[in-house]
């Protein structure tokens, strides 16, 4: 399992909740909202017995909620979305490394991962009788491949970042300077087992899938080899007949649509049970029911259902549910510097609206998230008191406390600071009595999410602050990215958005001087310094490691240049019919394991 950070769209910000207006009578809220009111588990623990002939002669129905076709891109150097990632989830996705519960790479998978500290070299070595769908083996270029087409000039990959400078080599590949990464090398020869990755520094990341040093995924270089890179993309290859290492091939895509899947039999894995697996898009009008029709077995692990399904779901016949803490959370982020184009760094303005570190406070404590998510998450979705998900359970700090309602203290917090009504005004002024107007950057989404930012304006409004949307409305999703990916903008002061996070917890990419995708340009050098202890050599020692993790969560959230919003449970419906069913990262061979108790859906 190899996951990436994602920018996620309007209809993943808070995807799990249904929201009608809801302004709270209340001033303030209890502080037990930051866990799940909700307790499921990611495995489905079925006690009948495998039907033999049914599993053997039978398809398994999925579903694959979206409103919208799917990509169709197979390969996940250049895939940039979760749909894609579903539709093409039996074949493996190349995934060179097994996983333990907290995504440490574990012997055992299509490649074994060694670290020498010492040398500074992470060796990879394949699998003795690993293959592609199509019988060809898996070789040492295939692990090295993928770095030329992220690194590549001419690429459509988003993968790259600055932490793969620490390949020897790799930024003289990607500036066009060098025609091969001189930091990766074979000492069987490219058609051998092993690649050897030279580094420049070795990091406690790296013990983990999805990181953003090594990357976690193999390509077919023989298979496509001959496409130039930058049409990789659109190519047969992988639109049309790409081929897999996981436990099944692919026998037919219908663009937009639909695949299908058979067993792969040169898998080195543990040999797959069904003999036939069949994905389809459903709309999310449509999802509930399906489900509730007995349609489909289960929806494809890591895709979209909403609290609203949940709500109509959660007590179907012939169903269970299953879930766990999701790779992703919502939150808030505050416009308070830019970034510097000639030095590629975020640079704090110290002058800019939103740089009081009170104001930022007072505007989260205004909001109440508890009552949002009790009220309409159905349990699926709660106020999130970190910026670290609850999924990293050896990293995640479950005592802290983020901002629950408390209209009392947001009051204080702003005449404090000097945020004051003048001359009989209903809002407030700024400290150096300049009249304030702060803008709202939010995605068009549903209406329902349209009524919660409208909640969150009231209650914005109820302390005071005069907070409106940009441009008066909500925002088309590209233009909304667009306007905060500008190296320098003053439209928007505070924003609702959402991250998919990766399998290595490490925020970096996401928030750190040089990340682009640092849209708020929070900068300090504390937060650098807590954010490289994460990686330090003494980071190798599990306990300082989480110490640090820790202190960069509270640091954070005193600081609410960037505020959680909501986490959220990835759950499925799973059909009585299926067995083997667990979702959990620990479970290398999800496909494999399931069998079917019954021929017919139930």
């Amino acid at each position: 399992m190899d996951k990436k950070k994602l920018a996620l769209s309007a209809m993943a910000v808070l995807a799990t909740v249904s929201l009608a207006a809801c302004s709270s009578k209340s001033s303030s809220s209890s502080e037990n909202g930051t866990t799940a009111s909700l307790k499921l588990s990611p495995t489905f623990n079925n006690k009948k017995a495998t039907n033999a002939s049914a599993t053997k002669n039978s398809t398994l129905k999925l579903a694959e909620p979206n409103d919208s076709p799917f990509q169709g891109i197979s390969d996940q150097v250049l895939s940039t979305n979760q749909e894609d990632a579903d539709v093409f989830a039996p074949g493996g996705g190349g995934s060179l490394f097994n996983v333990d519960k907290n995504y440490k790479i574990i012997d055992g998978g299509l490649a074994n991962q060694r670290i020498n500290r010492k040398a500074k070299t992470v060796t990879i070595t394949l699998q003795k009788d690993a293959k592609w769908s199509n019988g060809s083996k898996v070789t040492a270029k295939d692990i090295e491949y993928p770095y030329e087409v992220i690194a590549n000039k001419n690429t459509t990959s988003q993968q790259y970042s600055a932490d793969f400078n620490t390949i020897k080599g790799m930024a003289a590949y990607h500036t066009g300077k060098a025609k091969t990464i001189s930091g990766i090398t074979f000492p069987d020869g490219e058609k051998g087992r092993t690649a050897v990755i030279h580094l420049t520094k070795v990091t406690p990341a790296m013990k983990y899938s999805g990181n953003s040093f090594i990357w976690g995924t193999v390509e077919p270089y023989e298979y496509i080899k001959n496409v130039p890179i930058a049409k990789l993309a659109s190519s047969k290859q992988v639109r049309k007949n790409p081929i897999f290492t996981g436990a099944y091939k692919l026998d037919k895509v219908v663009e937009g649509e639909s695949t299908t899947w058979s067993p792969n039999k040169y898998y080195y894995g543990k040999t797959p049970q069904i003999k036939h697996i069949s994905i389809n898009v459903v709309s999310s009008n449509n999802i509930d029911k399906a489900i509730q029709s007995g349609k489909y077995d289960f929806t494809v692990p890591g895709s979209v259902l909403h609290g609203t399904d949940y709500k109509e779901l959660k007590n179907v016949k012939n169903y269970k549910i299953t879930g766990q803490p999701a790779l992703s959370y919502d939150y808030f982020g505050f416009n308070v510097g830019h970034y510097d184009t000639k030095t590629q760094k975020n640079v704090m303005d110290k002058n800019s609206k939103m740089a009081n570190k009170s104001l930022r406070q007072a505007m989260m404590y205004a909001l109440n998230l508890d009552a949002v998510s009790k009220k309409f998450g159905n349990g699926i979705t709660w106020r999130a008191n970190t910026l670290i998900p609850p999924i990293f359970s050896k990293y995640y700090d479950s005592s802290a406390k983020g901002y629950p309602l408390n209209i009392k203290k947001a009051d204080k917090l702003l005449t404090d600071a000097g945020y004051k009504k003048r001359n009989g005004s209903k809002w407030r002024s700024d400290p150096s009595g300049k009249k304030l107007t702060i803008y709202f950057g939010a995605m068009t989404g549903t209406s329902a999410q349209a009524a919660e930012y409208q909640d969150y304006l009231q209650q914005w409004h109820k302390v005071g602050l005069n907070v409106q949307f940009t441009g008066g409305k909500t925002m088309e999703m590209n233009s909304f990215y667009s306007t905060l990916q500008k190296p320098k903008q003053s439209s928007i002061d505070v924003y609702a958005a959402a991250w998919g996070v990766s399998s290595e917890p490490t925020p970096t990419q996401l928030y750190g001087e040089d990340a682009t995708y640092n849209m708020g340009h929070f900068v300090s050098k504390k937060n650098t310094q807590l954010m490289n202890e994460m990686n330090s050599d003494k980071a190798w020692n599990d306990t300082y490691r989480t110490k640090a993790f820790k202190q960069w969560q509270k640091y954070m959230n005193e600081q609410a240049a960037v505020a959680p919003g909501s986490f959220s449970y990835n759950w499925v419906p799973v059909n009585t019919r299926v067995k083997g069913f667990d979702m959990g990262p620990a479970n290398n061979s999800f496909w494999s394991n399931l069998s079917l108790t019954s021929s017919s859906l139930k």
